[in-house]
């Protein structure tokens, strides 16, 4: 941390919560057996102490994969004091507020409610508070055994003067594979033999290949090469791709990683489409497949993408289908500077690798942040399919959002 000010701030206010659970806790507990009380006082500052040392040592650990989980521990348990701390708050303001007009009462005479012995904590929010913040520190450390828990999303999409030819024609769409994060080989293969067991006619891959270096991909170029398709493997960039979030030596070093990467692609056999496009062609018929450089509508991500250079030489007539990473391009540019792309695909958000999903309802907080974040979209003739992603980045874990494979029959 480089403002050692703001550090003490934020470790003083940490200790506060602390304090301030632990004695809404013991109230709870007053009247409880004595060794129950014991062991979750114990438990409660266990978890404090580690939960803050980890944060105060995490500049100095060294291997990548346990600073994942040691960053994620540190943070879901933070989140959860916030959480319980809100609800402990919100009872204390209630109490607060009845103590205050009683007291007022009383001293006019007036009979409100006996503060003599102070107002009760409610138990309901009390229990509410603890069950929800519980069951959501619990469930980050069960998703941790579901990042590599595929799953294969089969969608029909129906696309406007799409040929004869290409009905039925299947297309798998994967995204965000963070070579950077990945540790078990196994487990990734099995994902990649879930990918060629769709038979699918081509592959489409819409970027983030690397956490932030292309260095990263090593390891994994005879894993990730078995991926291929009769009608070929495509691929584009996504922001993590340009090494922006990392300090280079030299800017030649960051130009260079740029350049490797694209070597990476070309080595694994896919071809990476850099604002530029291509015809798919099948029996004497064709769609036109676009891709694009990174381009975000949100502040803090760069627009590398040139759409006037990717649509040079497509006909309007022609079924377009445009890769794009980040999903906020579609609003921003695709629907209402190019209406005659019919699909875009998309990935970037991973869902948050955290939400709610059934077949009648799906919640996930990222989508307070991007409109289009995961499956199908539609406005008039145009669809944005957005894809979960393939690996994870940050915490090493799925909760409700597991990682996508899909596969899209164009009907």
């Amino acid at each position: 941390m480089r403002n050692p000010l703001f550090l003490i701030i934020l470790v003083s206010v940490l200790i506060l919560i602390d304090f301030y659970i632990f004695h809404v806790i013991r109230t709870i507990l007053q009247g409880g057996p004595s060794t129950t009380k014991t062991a979750i006082g114990i438990a409660y500052w266990a978890l404090c102490v580690i939960s803050l040392g980890s944060f105060l040592l995490f500049p100095f650990l060294v291997n990548p994969y346990f600073k994942q989980y040691i960053f994620s521990i540190s943070i879901g348990w933070v989140i959860c004091q916030v959480l319980l701390s809100l609800f402990f708050a919100i009872d204390d303001i209630r109490r607060g507020t009845f103590w205050t007009v009683g007291q007022i009462a009383s001293s006019a005479g007036a009979k409100f409610i006996s503060t003599e012995n102070g107002i009760p904590r409610s138990q309901f929010l009390s229990w509410l508070g603890l069950g929800l913040s519980s069951t959501l520190f619990f469930s980050l450390l069960y998703g941790f055994g579901n990042k590599y828990n595929y799953k294969v999303v089969r969608k029909k999409l129906a696309l406007k003067g799409l040929p004869e030819a290409f009905k039925g024609f299947k297309i798998v769409h994967i995204s965000d594979i963070h070579s950077g994060s990945l540790k078990e080989r196994d487990s990734v293969l099995k994902g990649i033999k879930m990918i060629q067991d769709q038979n699918a006619d081509l592959v489409l891959f819409t970027g983030d290949l690397v956490n932030d270096r292309a260095t990263e991909m090593h390891e994994w170029m005879d894993v990730f090469s078995q991926i291929k398709a009769p009608h070929g493997v495509y691929s584009t960039l996504g922001n993590h791709d340009y090494g922006d979030y990392v300090q280079w030596d030299t800017p030649n070093a960051k130009i260079q990683n740029l350049e490797d990467l694209k070597k990476v692609h070309h080595d694994l056999g896919w071809r990476l489409l850099m604002n530029e496009n291509v015809s798919i062609e099948k029996e004497g018929a064709n769609i036109r497949l676009v891709g694009i450089e990174n381009w975000g509508a949100k502040a803090r991500f760069p627009k590398y993408g040139k759409m006037d250079l990717a649509m040079k030489g497509v006909q309007e007539e022609e079924v377009i289908i445009l890769m794009s990473h980040d999903p906020s391009h579609w609003e921003a540019q695709v629907v209402t500077e190019y209406p005659q792309i019919n699909l875009m695909l998309s990935g970037h958000t991973h869902g948050m690798q955290f939400g709610l999903e059934n077949p009648y309802f799906k919640w996930s907080p990222v989508q307070w942040v991007y409109k289009q974040w995961a499956g199908i979209y539609q406005k008039k003739d145009q669809q944005i399919y957005v894809n979960r992603g393939f690996g994870f980045l940050g915490y090493p874990g799925r909760v409700g959002i597991m990682p996508e494979i899909t596969l899209l029959e164009l009907v």
